[in-house]
C-alpha cells in the first residue's frame, strides 16, 4: 500500500480549492474593477475625458501626484534606514523600532488623521503656535503629506527587511574589514543586493499613497480644488450625483493601481531570475 504524504492533497481537493480561490477573486476583485471601467465609459470616451479635464479634477490629480512625490521618497529613505538598522545592527530599543514600523498596520487611518488634527489643528497642541508663524498644517498640503507618510511608512521597510535578514551581515562585515565606510558599504554592498525588493516596496508605497482615503480625509478639510486628492474627489462627485465624473476619476485611479501591480509583477520576475543566476 502506497502512503501519500500528509502535505499532498487529493487532486479533486486541489481543483476545488483553485476554483474557490478563482471565484472569490472574480467576485471580490475582477467584477468590481470591471464595473468601475464600464460605468466610467458608459456615456462614452468624450464624457469621461471631459470629466477628467474638469479643473477641480485636474487639481485633485495634481495634488495626489504631488503628495506621492513628497511622501514616497521620504518613506523610501526612512524605510531603508529602518530595515538597515534592524537587519544589520543590534541595539537597545530594537523591538520598539519594529513595533513602530508595524504601528500603521494596526491603527485605523482615520485615527491617525485625528491625531494629526489634535496635534496641529487650530485647537491642538501646536496649531496656534504654528499659525502665529504663518504655518498651516491641517487643511493644507503639509497635513496631507504627514498623514500619507504615516500610513505608507511600513511598505518599504517590510519589503526590504526580510531580504536583508536572510542575506545576513557577512558581506557588510567583510566590507568594513577592508576599510569601507558605512556609506560605501550601503551603496556598494547592501543596496545592490536588495534593489529589486526596494523598488517593489517603493511601488507599493506609491500605490497606497495615491489611493489613501481615511487619513487624508480627516486632515484635508475637503476644500475643493485645493486639498482634495483623487479619492476624496471621487467621494464628492459621487455624493453630488455626478456619476460619470466620479467613475471616470475612479477608473483613472484604478488604472494607476493596475500599472503599479504590473510593474511589481515584472520586478518579482526579475528578482526570481536574479536569484536563479546567483544560485
Amino acid at each position: 500500500m502506497t502512503l501519500r504524504p500528509a502535505t499532498e492533497e487529493a487532486r479533486w481537493a486541489r481543483i476545488l480549492l483553485a476554483l474557490l480561490a478563482l471565484a472569490v477573486a472574480v467576485l471580490v476583485l475582477a467584477l468590481p474593477l470591471a464595473a468601475v471601467f464600464a460605468e466610467a465609459l458608459r456615456r462614452g470616451w468624450a464624457v469621461a475625458a471631459a470629466a477628467i479635464a474638469e479643473p477641480d479634477t485636474q487639481a485633485a490629480i495634481g495634488l495626489t501626484l504631488l503628495v506621492a512625490a513628497i511622501a514616497v521618497p521620504l518613506n523610501t529613505l526612512g524605510g531603508l534606514a529602518a530595515a538597515w538598522c534592524l537587519a544589520k545592527h543590534d541595539f537597545a530599543g530594537k523591538r520598539v523600532l519594529t513595533t513602530l514600523i508595524e504601528l500603521p498596520f494596526s491603527v485605523s487611518p482615520v485615527i491617525s488623521g485625528l491625531v494629526f488634527v489634535l496635534i496641529f489643528g487650530m485647537q491642538g497642541w501646536l496649531g496656534a503656535s504654528l499659525q502665529e508663524h504663518g504655518i498651516q498644517v491641517v487643511f493644507a498640503l503639509p497635513g496631507l503629506v504627514l498623514a500619507t507618510l504615516f500610513v505608507t511608512f511600513p511598505f518599504v521597510a517590510r519589503t526590504v527587511l526580510p531580504l536583508m535578514q536572510e542575506q545576513g551581515r557577512e558581506e557588510e562585515e567583510a566590507a568594513a574589514t577592508l576599510g569601507a565606510s558605512g556609506w560605501q558599504t550601503l551603496w556598494h554592498v547592501t543596496l545592490p543586493n536588495v534593489k529589486w525588493a526596494l523598488l517593489s516596496g517603493v511601488l507599493l508605497c506609491n500605490a497606497r499613497a495615491m489611493g489613501e482615503f481615511g487619513a487624508v480625509s480627516v486632515v484635508s478639510g475637503h476644500i475643493r480644488g485645493q486639498t482634495n486628492t483623487m479619492p476624496l474627489h471621487v467621494e464628492i462627485l459621487y455624493n453630488e450625483y455626478q456619476f460619470a465624473g466620479a467613475f471616470a476619476v475612479a477608473a483613472l485611479l484604478a488604472l494607476l493601481g493596475l500599472v503599479t501591480l504590473a510593474a511589481k509583477a515584472v520586478l518579482e520576475r526579475l528578482t526570481g531570475r536574479a536569484g536563479g543566476r546567483a544560485a
